[in-house]
């Protein structure tokens, strides 16, 4: 067990901050930050990994440290990469820069290369030590994490829903149950995610483009210029090839990034869709598209974090295939009565020991509206 000091817990926190300034931008890659402090405890350099194919954070804070490198300590929130991706390997920058020191805040998940920046440094005589600010580290990049270890994505389902637990009226009506706060709420996790799944039902009934509104999240210039913004990665899925190409996400807008489009579908549709418009066939299970086989997919496509806006259908078949990750629900303060729709459209349960289980993580107020966050707990 190591022993960190002051100095050290601010540093690495510093880090972690940097870290969080890549949130919209770096996906599939992992957020990462790093500072460099010298002996004495001066900053010297730091920095934060900004986009996928661009250099890593240590590097950027090794060119600001420059020769203050030399004996100097670097904090890095996630293990540096020790192999030649689209970028060389950061561990070796480190070496070759003279850093005496390495404070890892966590180590790679990927079982294939985690360990390996850390020895790259040992052998070159950096004292490393790791662990440090591990939790808030996890918390980074929790998509990332999870598709390294199983190679399936992270699952969240959104769900809005009267203080009665419906999500419609009895005839399907449904905007708006919450406020516009927790409306504007919700793109903020649409910008996290790697991709937006729906289900064709949804799409055909609300007619939505499901892509981020970036101008609602009161960014910096830097993050809205055009060349930074990521669109997640639209996913329907439209077992009965039912969705018509006049859809709104079906036609790419030549006036904003609208981001590309993916039909999961057990046969390819005739219909002529617009360019960023793909088709994926997946496989059946009995008389049903096979969830487990798209979750392989999406993580095969380098997808981190899945956010699900869909009906009670598909929710509830993510449900009892136990997809699910983590649950938001958005609770008005508006009652609709028993006609209303549920939040999950699943078989009947006949033991409590059947039940699915959470956790709660967090519940707060957005506007007028409560915001409940809470894990499934896996049996």
């Amino acid at each position: 067990m190591f022993e960190f000091s002051l100095i050290d817990h601010q540093m690495m926190a510093l880090a972690i901050q940097l870290a969080k300034r890549g949130q919209y931008t770096t996906s599939p890659n992992p957020n990462v930050g790093c500072v460099i402090s010298s002996p004495a405890g001066k900053i010297v350099g730091q920095g934060w990994h900004q986009k996928a194919g661009t250099p890593h954070a240590e590097v950027h804070a090794l060119k600001q440290a420059g020769f203050l490198a030399k004996g100097a300590t670097a904090y890095v929130t996630l293990e540096p990469c020790s192999h030649f991706g689209r970028t060389p390997p950061c561990a070796k920058a480190l070496v070759e820069a003279g850093i005496s020191r390495v404070v890892v805040a966590m180590q790679d998940p990927n079982p294939l290369v985690s360990g390996r920046g850390m020895q790259i440094l040992q052998r070159a005589g950096v004292v490393v030590q790791h662990g440090l600010l591990k939790d808030a580290a996890v918390q980074l990049n929790l998509g990332f994490i999870k598709r390294m270890s199983t190679g399936l994505p992270r699952v969240t389902v959104k769900l809005a829903a009267s203080l009665d637990g419906k999500t419609a009226l009895h005839n399907g009506l449904s905007q708006w149950i919450t406020g516009p706060e927790a409306r504007q709420d919700v793109q903020r996790h649409r910008a996290h995610s790697c991709a937006i799944l729906s289900g064709s039902g949804t799409v055909m009934a609300d007619n939505p483009t499901l892509n981020v509104r970036y101008k609602e999240l009161g960014l910096t210039p830097e993050v809205l210029a055009e060349e930074n913004l990521r669109q997640p990665l639209r996913v329907i899925v439209d077992g009965r090839n039912q969705l018509p190409p006049n859809l709104r996400l079906l036609q790419q807008s030549s006036s904003q990034v609208a981001g590309d489009v993916l039909l999961v579908n057990g046969k390819h549709s005739d219909h002529l869709f617009a360019e960023h418009v793909s088709q994926w066939q997946a496989p059946f299970n009995g008389n049903k598209l096979d969830l487990d086989a798209v979750m392989k997919e999406l993580g095969d496509r380098q997808i981190n974090d899945v956010w699900v806006e869909a009906g009670a259908k598909l929710a509830g078949a993510l449900l009892q295939n136990n997809l699910i990750d983590e649950l938001i629900l958005y609770q008005a303060p508006k009652l609709i009565g028993g006609s209303g729709q549920n939040l999950f459209d699943i078989l009947p349960i006949e033991s409590m020991n059947e039940v699915h289980g959470l956790s709660w993580t967090d519940v707060r107020q957005v506007g007028k509206d409560l915001k409940m966050t809470a894990h499934f707990i896996r049996k």
